[in-house]
């Protein structure tokens, strides 16, 4: 399940592309148009920023903006820095231990292919097409 924080940096994401007027956007903007707390939102932006996704601008005129243009992020990298890995089950995610039943499971494949049908949904899709045409 993505939590609020993976939909609100979503929101963010699209706020900032959508504003882009080549300065840095405020935040307390960004949380009156998405009418989101603007102290939830420097929780979510520190993670963004931390991740690379967006740059701080601090003091008179600061703000924030997006490092690169809307259709060179995809919704997957967006989502996974908030939420983390976004892995369907616990036997699949990077580096776990190896499952004792992974060869008697059943629904080991099932789940393998959902993971893959996420990622490539998440990631196959960029910031630029959820914007408003």
């Amino acid at each position: 399940m993505i939590s609020t924080k993976g939909r609100y940096a979503l929101r963010v994401m699209l706020d900032l592309a959508a504003q882009d007027r080549g300065e840095p956007i405020p935040l307390r903007d960004i949380a009156a148009r998405q009418e989101i707390s603007k102290k939830y939102l420097e929780i979510i932006v520190r993670e963004l920023v931390a991740a690379g996704l967006v740059s701080g601008v601090s003091g008179k005129g600061g703000g924030y903006r997006l490092c690169r243009k809307p259709e060179d992020y995809s919704v997957g990298e967006i989502l996974e820095s908030t939420e983390g890995p976004l892995y369907t089950v616990s036997c699949l995610a990077a580096g776990a231990p190896p499952c004792p039943r992974a060869s008697d499971c059943l629904t080991l494949p099932l789940w393998a292919e959902y993971e893959r049908l996420t990622h490539d949904f998440f990631y196959g899709k960029r910031l630029s097409e959820l914007l408003p045409r």
